[in-house]
């Protein structure tokens, strides 16, 4: 079962890439995809991707 993801929270796909930053998450046609942006270069990057296809990235800063 895909998780439910929160903005704010840091994503990348379960197939590798850049880690990104979950904008929102939201129902369309009957699909909760989630919308991710992050940085290709200088450039803000933006898609839409399903639950399945994500990670939650582990946040290391509090060890």
């Amino acid at each position: 079962m895909a998780r439910d993801f929160e903005v704010g929270e840091v994503v990348m796909l379960k197939s590798g890439g850049p880690e990104m930053t979950v904008k929102k998450a939201e129902t369309t046609f009957g699909d909760n995809d989630v919308q991710c942006q992050w940085f290709g270069g200088r450039k803000l990057e933006s898609g839409y991707f399903p639950p399945a296809s994500l990670v939650l990235v582990e946040d290391d800063s509090n060890e």
